[in-house]
């Protein structure tokens, strides 16, 4: 202590510029691979402190650049706690925190590795002051039995969560404004958390006495022993600490694109050759984090990564994956919006300030032309920003996604315009991923492709299904298509699986809060303990390896094998144009637009070592060109039914229970083979004035509500029913709202409509482009490549002279 106390006066001074950042140039003699965050170590060989003082309440900016590995973290002069920090793996560091204005912050630079020493250091400061909201924030489950409901819920504008059931959905309320928005569309709902202030300081207790408990027994039962959430910085220190201490089996990951923040997103490789990137083997990529909030996304990913490197070697299942795969793992691909997120606990509680404006971020930080900067204009709090996982490019645009900014699932200006998704979307292009999950909180839920229901099911159902069922056995998940829940367009599976054929899923983890208390989001949901769905079968540790299993199966994706001399590379590729949903201009779904058509291509090389290999790929024919799944049908659709209005006006009823007031009842017959085979059945009521409003309801032989419409505005009401059973039903008919002083405005024309199954159809077939160049980059060979999902395709000597006249032959 008396040594940091000499070297603290010494402290260099940042220098104030024009644009009213803070600089300086630090120097350091040496590289010491230690967390710049982890303590203020002073004036040291490897490190150097600067003094700063905050211009402004609200986020402090350090900026830090260098031609080598440096990293950076900021302090509170007075009590040393910890404001912000970055250690990405190169010189490009942007650690922010949130800060009171005069606050005196010291300024750390480490040298953490590589010959270069000295760095360049920015720091700067943006004023933030949340809006004023007038109420609670409170998570409320809403009625929506229906998928018109859940559409009708959609396009209020509110912070829709994932968490759900076929007849609710939980939707975030940020004060009585929200709440007027539900009122005022008629719907009915459940207060699940009447005040998340109180419910989040609540968890951070219980995270405190966790960890305390957990330090006596020596740490957690997870991988890495951690016992609570990390902030951005933690991710980025332990993925360099992977690197640094399994050099044979980890490789280090920067992808392409910076975030709007100039951030690094960072993750690691791990393999038995782990920079033989090239090397055939088939590929699962785990990542977390689209969306800002979902802490505990980040936190399994993480805990993937140390699972199979502290296990290999020791588990004999570990070390036979580990050897036949390769693992892709990126905890986090939003860092800008993860910062906000997990910093915002940590804010002074004596400002003006509403957490949830930032600590319930959804979205990136992109830069609104209306604002002065990336996250920089508080008044737009959680606001600001796209929503990542709505704007890849297949599917874009449709129904699930909003065209308002503001919007928490805001699309973004086109397909793949965010930096987020381009990064996932040019790693999944150019490394031939057989295998991805994306990791999200809370609904525990598997979802599978598609995201919209009139997409269909593609030929790969029943393995996706099967495969989303065996994950589902160990953590304890419901196991749906990605519109079970309701419709998303944008979203990274679809992207993923329908245009590169990776076997792509969705995890929704936990089914308590966005990050609900450590023990139980994380530690109860990785291990499959506690109260966790997956309590006693292991969790998602045994769902992630379940899907390693599956990577590792060369059945589950193709396979081309032959011949080919050492030194010389492979390469696989094809360009097509990928379509985006018909465009919606707005959030009703009044004014939609052409698909917009977008270039798209996948590039996959192998690089040869000499003699036979295997070459693990995807299906040369894209899913969403293969065709659909269906069923024959095994008999004629039933003829339609049409019934009349019964006798009498029955009294408005706007009871939450309908069957606790007046209803209509007008019951019908479903029938089934060999008389009749029916696919879909719709219920269809309709009247004269959009103001007056009528509900249905369709309840089985049991009593039991299958289908429902409830919509307003309108003058129809259609439930829907997918593949109906046979048997005897009655629809029941609700008058909710009639006009006071005007005639009585009763229904007409109901009627019941069927339609037949759809037949599996498959369509074209599409071919690898496959290459092959030799050790001086000269093309010796081409030729197609036709190869399906669980097909191996024996190319044999493809690079040899016999091999240049065969494909000469074939495409001549």
């Amino acid at each position: 202590m008396l040594a940091l106390a000499w070297a603290l006066l010494s402290l260099l001074v940042l220098a104030a510029t024009a644009s009213g950042a803070q600089r300086a140039t630090v120097t350091a003699a040496k590289s010491v691979a230690k967390g710049c965050q982890s303590r203020l170590y002073g004036q040291t060989g490897h490190s150097r402190v600067v003094r700063a003082r905050s211009t402004a309440t609200g986020l402090v900016r350090a900026r830090l650049t260098s031609r080598g590995d440096w990293d950076v973290a900021v302090f509170d002069a007075r009590t040393k706690r910890l404001v912000g920090a970055s250690a990405a793996f190169r010189g490009n560091e942007l650690a922010e925190g949130f800060v009171r204005k005069g606050e005196r912050l010291l300024v750390q630079a480490c040298r953490f590795r590589g010959k270069a020493a000295t760095a360049r250091l920015a720091v700067s400061f943006a004023a933030q002051k949340a809006p004023h909201q007038v109420g609670k924030t409170q998570i409320v489950s809403v009625s929506t039995p229906t998928r018109a409901d859940k559409e009708r819920l959609q396009q209020l504008g509110l912070d829709l969560t994932e968490n759900g059931t076929a007849n609710s959905i939980d939707v975030v309320l940020y004060g009585q404004q929200d709440v007027d928005k539900l009122r005022k569309a008629k719907f009915h709902w459940n207060v699940r958390v009447a005040d998340l202030d109180k419910r989040v300081q609540a968890n951070r207790r219980a995270d405190r006495r966790y960890a305390a408990r957990a330090a006596q027994a020596g740490g957690s039962a997870l991988p890495s022993g951690r016992t609570t959430y990390r902030h951005l910085a933690d991710y980025e220190l332990e993925l360099k600490q992977l690197a640094g201490q399994y050099p044979k089996l980890v490789k280090p990951i920067t992808l392409a694109h910076k975030t709007h923040e100039g951030r690094d997103v960072v993750g690691i490789e791990i393999a038995t050759h782990p920079y033989r990137v090239n090397d055939g083997k088939p590929i699962f990529a785990n990542i977390g984090t689209h969306h800002a909030r979902e802490w505990p996304s980040a936190e399994s990913t993480l805990e993937w990564a140390y699972d199979l490197l502290t296990n290999y070697g020791k588990q004999a299942r570990t070390t036979r994956l580990v050897k036949a795969t390769r693992n892709i793992v990126i905890p986090v691909v939003n860092p800008d919006g993860f910062n906000i997120s997990r910093e915002a606990p940590d804010f002074p509680p004596d400002t003006e300030y509403d957490k949830f404006s930032y600590e319930m971020k959804r979205k990136n930080c992109w830069p609104d032309p209306a604002q002065t900067g990336p996250c920089n204009n508080s008044s737009a709090g959680r606001q600001l920003g796209v929503d990542p996982n709505r704007n890849y490019g297949a599917f874009w645009g449709g129904s699930g996604a909003s065209v308002d900014p503001p919007a928490d699932t805001f699309r973004g200006t086109g397909p793949f315009s965010e930096p987020e998704s381009q990064n996932i979307r040019e790693l999944q292009s150019t490394r031939a991923i057989t295998n991805l999950i994306t990791n999200h909180t809370f609904a525990n839920l598997i979802l599978r492709p598609p995201g919209v229901v009139d997409v269909g099911p593609p030929l790969e159902e029943p393995l996706l299904k099967d495969l989303g069922a065996r994950m589902a056995g160990h953590n304890g998940y419901s196991n749906i298509p990605g519109y079970g829940l309701y419709d998303t367009t944008g979203a990274t599976e679809d992207w993923t699986f329908w245009v590169a054929g990776s076997l792509s899923y969705t995890f929704e983890i936990g089914d308590v809060d966005f990050h609900p208390p450590y023990e139980v989001g994380v530690v109860d949901e990785y291990l499959g303990m506690g109260d966790a769905a997956g309590a006693g079968k292991g969790g998602n540790r045994e769902a992630y390896y379940t899907m390693l299993e599956s990577t590792a199966k060369a059945r589950d994706h193709s396979l081309i094998t032959g011949k080919a001399p050492k030194g010389w590379t492979l390469k696989i590729d094809k360009s097509f144009m990928t379509s985006t949903s018909p465009v919606w201009h707005n959030d009703f779904g009044t004014d939609i637009g052409d698909p917009i058509l977008f270039p798209d291509a996948l590039s996959y090389k192998y690089a040869s070592r000499g003699g036979r290999f295997a070459w693990n790929v995807n299906p040369s024919t894209r899913p969403v060109v293969a065709g659909r799944d269906g069923r024959d049908p095994v008999a004629s659709k039933q003829a339609d039914i049409t019934f009349a209005n019964p006798p009498g006006q029955p009294a408005e009823n706007q009871e939450a229970d309908y069957t606790a007031g007046a209803y209509e009842s007008i019951p019908f017959t479903v029938q089934g083979p060999p008389q009749a085979d029916n696919g879909r059945m719709t219920v269809h009521i309709q009247w004269g004035n959009p103001d007056t409003d009528w509900d249905l309801y369709v309840v089985n032989s049991a009593g039991v509500v299958v289908t429902q419409s409830a919509s307003f505005g309108d003058t129809t009401e259609d439930a829907v029913l997918v593949d109906p059973p046979p048997g005897n039903y009655v629809a029941h008919v609700v008058n909710f709202d009639q006009l006071e002083g005007q005639p009585y405005d009763d229904w007409t024309n109901g009627h019941v409509t069927f339609l037949s199954p759809t037949p599996r159809h498959e369509d074209a077939k599409e071919a690898w482009h496959l290459t092959c160049t030799d050790k001086k980059g000269k093309v010796r060979a081409t030729r197609n490549v036709v190869v399906d999902r669980g097909d191996r395709v024996n190319v044999g000597n493809v690079c040899s002279k016999a091999g240049l006249r065969g494909a000469k032959a074939a495409a001549g």
